[in-house]
């Protein structure tokens, strides 16, 4: 099994959900106030049967008019039209903007050949229009011409691929344990989005439920910890792939 972290870098979101790029080194934080700034990190595994993308970034371009998130396919070695599984958390925009490209004035599916695992009623949710944390847009595109396999509750999607119903990020958020040749991966989208927040224990007002995102974030934690699972951070400042170890109470994590 090959893991990548496929970095689309740092961005600020104000009260319009609007992710503006920042750089760290040249902009500042007082120049954004009321902003919340997060680091973007989908994943893509290499495994002997699929290649996966674990949720698929903003969707932003470089000055070619290529996606950022399929350049970075391309620079782990692959090519996107070779992608087989997008495993989906959640369909915030931030995890969802890289499902579909722009081409000639329509959406089309990023990945094309790919199936698409996702949580029906969060798909339902998302297409409705009710908030706007969700591009309408994107799942319609999607709705049209992807292959999508839509979950419901928790079970094995396939061998050595779990996926558990989470339910604090966003109401049908989902989690994924990937079990496969001698490696065990967990992908905690925004209910472990960063090592920090297992160190640093609080409630976060932007959960759909923020009291059970807290707990399930020492759950996993600690059972990362006992299996040896290697945890994908997605929203991860600097370690966006590493190991958990609990003693005396403390988290801490190491770099992969």
């Amino acid at each position: 099994m090959e893991i990548f972290a496929l970095g689309e870098g740092s961005y600020s979101v104000d009260a319009t959900k609007k992710f503006i790029p920042f750089n760290p080194e040249t902009d500042s934080k007082r120049d954004r106030p009321g902003s919340l700034f997060i680091h973007v990190n989908p994943f893509l595994i290499k495994t002997a049967d699929d290649l996966i993308v674990l949720d698929a970034g903003l969707g932003y371009k470089d000055t070619r008019d290529e996606l950022l998130l399929h350049q970075h396919i391309r620079n782990a070695g692959f090519d996107p039209e070779d992608v087989t599984l997008v495993l989906m958390s959640h369909l915030h925009y931030d995890h969802s903007g890289g499902l579909v490209v722009e081409r000639n004035g329509k959406l089309e599916p990023s990945f094309p050949q790919a199936t698409h695992v996702i949580q029906r009623d969060e798909f339902t949710f998302g297409l409705s229009g009710a908030s706007t944390s969700y591009h309408k847009e994107i799942f319609e595109a999607l709705q049209a011409s992807a292959k999508i396999d839509f979950v419901e509750g928790s079970g094995e999607y396939k061998p050595g691929i779990k996926y558990e119903l989470s339910a604090g990020h966003s109401k049908f958020h989902q989690v994924f344990w990937i079990d496969l040749e001698g490696t065990k991966v967990f992908f905690g989208g925004d209910e472990l989005p960063e090592p920090e927040q297992l160190i640093r224990k609080f409630v976060a007002k932007y959960d759909y439920d923020g009291h059970r995102s807290a707990e399930l974030r020492i759950q996993y934690g600690k059972k990362a910890a006992s299996e040896g699972d290697i945890c994908l951070f997605y929203h991860a400042r600097a370690t966006a792939i590493g190991t958990v170890n609990y003693q005396d109470e403390v988290f801490t994590v190491t770099a992969v």
